[in-house]
């Protein structure tokens, strides 16, 4: 029970705080100067510039029919904190809206401060395992109904038509160009925050529990990642069992270890570093990827 109330407390902090870093970076930066970075806001931010509809209730809007999908293809229980963190992003976009200080200069400066600040309020969502939304949302719930396509590419091909568009409506190429700019700062400073400096890096889970089948099975749906189940044998008890391999991103261990939790509290689970991940939804393993000490005997018998 105290660990519940400390999850759902911690959920509020970060929600909040995401929330309103995000929020601050919108009315603050990229709204004001004509950026439309992608995604929701960014469709709401041109129809802000077009018919001076209010932003964040304008996401609020787009994103609800995006929720109901989300809640009838997945359950409302993966997407309940997408939905708090849907409601007060918005709620803080348009409270913050005239009340915020706005900062009209170098646009490079704009392009740059509103990527890192965006950067940082959606990874403190995305480390309690929600998100805001839009065309991430979108993107997984389309790679759940078509697998052979990347989310990665799903979610660049959408951003990229929304900042297209952005370059038509406020007659600028150089503002669809700082757009490009406000998100590579954002995913860096998220890949930096949520995976550490090595995308391919992550936490390797050795899960030892009657109830690893029922924790597989909501890893593989919760999670979208698979798991591994070994034939295991207890030294003291001499009973056979079963344990369960599983590899994640550093923001999804929170994820896990909840359902662990909700599963078998009195679990065995042994957590380490994983530091390089070759794969499935990690790095690709390329011919050319060879360790250093190989490419250095390489070409020193080139060299002779």
């Amino acid at each position: 029970m105290q660990s519940r109330r400390k999850d759902i407390f911690l959920d509020v902090v970060f929600l909040f705080a995401g929330a309103l870093v995000y929020a601050a970076a919108v009315t603050g930066l990229t709204a004001p100067n004509n950026i439309a970075p992608g995604g929701v806001t960014g469709l709401c931010t041109m129809l802000n510039y077009l018919f001076g509809t209010p932003i964040g209730l304008m996401s609020f809007l787009i994103n609800l029919p995006i929720i109901i999908w989300a809640v009838v293809e997945i359950g409302y229980k993966l997407v309940i904190r997408t939905m708090a963190a849907i409601v007060l992003s918005s709620l803080f976009i348009d409270l913050l809206t005239g009340v915020m200080p706005v900062y009209r200069g170098d646009p490079i400066l704009v392009a740059v401060f509103s990527g890192a600040c965006e950067g940082l309020g959606l990874s403190l969502t995305f480390v309690r395992g929600a998100t805001t939304g839009g065309t991430d949302m979108i993107a997984r719930l389309l790679e759940r109904r078509m697998p052979q396509l990347s989310m990665g590419k799903l979610m660049l091909a959408l951003d990229g038509v929304i900042i297209a568009v952005s370059a038509v409506v406020f007659g600028s190429i150089e503002n669809a160009m700082y757009a490009c700019i406000d998100i590579f700062v954002a995913t860096s400073i998220i890949d930096a925050i949520l995976y550490g400096t090595d995308v391919g890096t992550g936490k390797l889970f050795f899960v030892m529990s009657p109830k690893v089948r029922s924790m597989g099975e909501r890893v593989i749906k919760e999670l979208d990642r698979t798991v591994t189940y070994l034939d295991s044998k207890g030294g003291y008890s001499k009973e056979p069992g079963e344990t369960m391999l599983c590899v994640v991103r550093r923001f999804e261990v929170y994820q896990i270890q909840a359902i662990i939790r909700d599963e078998d509290k009195n679990a065995f689970v042994v957590v380490g570093d994983a530091g390089q991940i070759t794969g499935e939804g990690f790095r690709s393993m390329h011919s050319d990827d060879k360790p250093l000490g190989q490419l250095l005997k390489e070409m020193k018998k080139k060299g002779s």
